[in-house]
């Protein structure tokens, strides 16, 4: 896993962009990613690690996709 910043969330729609230094251009992440129960949601400037699928896999335009979100302690 690496440490990644949540750039967007969409609250209504349940997903968002994360940026890590190995995602260049972003990562895209669903809710139900999210490794803690309960979680729907995440903020703008949060710190999260993430586990992702390599490029290839494109969703809403991004070559990433999450498959892990596990939030930071802030």
């Amino acid at each position: 896993m690496v440490t990644a910043t949540v750039r967007e969330w969409h609250d209504e729609e349940g997903w968002g962009v994360l940026d890590s230094p190995e995602t260049p251009g972003g990562c895209w992440g669903h809710f139900s990613h999210i490794q803690v129960k309960g979680f729907r949601t995440l903020s703008p400037g949060q710190q999260v690690d993430l586990q992702w699928e390599a490029p290839g896999f494109k969703q809403d335009g991004y070559s990433y996709r999450a498959v892990n979100i596990v939030p930071r302690p802030a």
